[in-house]
């Protein structure tokens, strides 16, 4: 290829040489893509053609996509998610075979936004359309090293009728995030009001790290990895740990129920209003709740076993607040693990400015295995 071949084609040409091992992609749309990038150019859209992938098979019908296209991105194909009757939701499943951790065929990229990820983490796609109704945007994210953002409960449109899941969108940065913020939270939602744009945060950030949020059970390598991340930031002057409670109840039943369609069940309503009480007070004056994404590295693809890979994540589902995950580092077997940030419900830009601060401050997410060498132009 040239240096002038268009981003489009280069997002198909990755995907043809690398998705017959990844399987992320359920659907490629290449004539559609390359005819929207080209009036995105001619019309001096704001995205230009930007090359991007959706969730799913009716991932092209989203609030998300729809905005992205009206801006001028240019949607590539449909990214793999779980398959039907699926009890748990922590991997997809390709138009040729389930998808796999780019970092490790033998082990899940996480879900159910599986293909969005490992399509981001590899460069078929520019950045991917996802939803978050337990994890399902940060857990992937993670485990495929990317960065991940769950917004704000009822921000955008549901696409669920319980209300825990959110819309979110995953890149390879939290910079590279930014179009979705422009595009979709900033341009057309109740928080229409709010800046196009992250501003720069004032350093350090006030923040409280929690390890297990007072009830889960993590992997020590997991905590170690994450703790040093935090570290870190702290030393750079971009964090500073304030000395505040993170202990939440555990939301597990809660979230069954409310997810059941029982969101007047007492343990539901107990837990959620507890919780409530305590981010509330947790997250005053623009204070940052720092965890681990998941208690677990990612599993192999016969399933997590007993563990719950949402322990740290679906809490957040309940209470509403926007979340996001990125990277962190990597176990000493070559998993990624994910930092979560989480921010007062509202503040998905300050999220996003907190998320660039911090990513400044950490080391330069490296790529996986499994992209390969880019082609030349790229």
């Amino acid at each position: 290829m040239t240096r002038t071949t268009s981003a489009v084609a280069r997002a198909l040409e990755r995907i043809g040489r690398l998705d017959p091992a990844l399987h992320a992609f359920i659907e490629l749309w290449p004539d559609e893509a390359l005819a929207r990038e080209r009036e995105a150019v001619a019309r001096r859209l704001p995205l230009g053609g930007l090359p991007f992938a959706v969730k799913g098979p009716s991932g092209i019908r989203s609030f998300a996509a729809r905005r992205l296209i009206a801006a001028g991105g240019s949607p590539v194909g449909a990214t793999s998610v779980p398959g039907p009757g699926t009890h748990w939701q922590t991997w997809g499943q390709g138009a040729h075979g389930r998808t796999v951790n780019p970092w490790r065929a033998d082990r899940t990229p996480g879900g159910s936004s599986a293909g969005s990820a490992v399509a981001v983490a590899t460069g078929m796609a520019e950045l991917a359309t996802g939803s978050d109704g337990a994890g399902s945007v940060r857990i992937p994210a993670a485990w495929c090293g990317v960065f991940g953002l769950k917004t704000t409960n009822g921000l955008l449109p549901s696409p669920d009728r319980s209300g825990l899941a959110s819309a979110g969108v995953l890149a390879r940065s939290a910079a590279a995030a930014e179009p979705y913020l422009r595009e979709v939270v900033a341009g057309g939602g109740p928080d229409a009001a709010a800046p196009a744009l992250p501003l720069p945060l004032p350093l350090p950030l006030p923040a409280v790290y929690s390890e297990d949020l007072g009830f889960a059970e993590v992997d020590p390598e997991v905590a170690a990895v994450v703790r040093a991340a935090v570290d870190r930031l702290v030393a750079a002057g971009t964090v500073r740990l304030l000395g505040r409670d993170a202990a939440l109840l555990d939301p597990v039943r809660a979230w069954t129920a409310i997810r059941g369609g029982s969101p007047d069940d007492p343990e539901a309503v107990r837990v959620r209003r507890t919780n409530d009480e305590r981010l509330e007070a947790l997250l005053t004056g623009g204070t940052l709740l720092l965890t681990p994404v998941t208690p677990n590295r990612p599993h192999g693809h016969e399933g997590p076993g007993d563990l719950y890979s949402t322990a740290l994540t679906w809490a957040f589902n309940l209470s509403g607040h926007p979340a996001a995950s990125l990277p962190a580092g990597f176990t000493g077997d070559g998993c990624p693990v994910g930092l979560q940030l989480v921010a007062a419900r509202g503040a998905d830009v300050r999220l996003l400015a907190a998320a660039r601060a911090v990513e400044d401050a950490l080391p330069a997410a490296p790529v996986p295995p499994a992209a390969g060498r880019p082609a030349a132009g790229r």
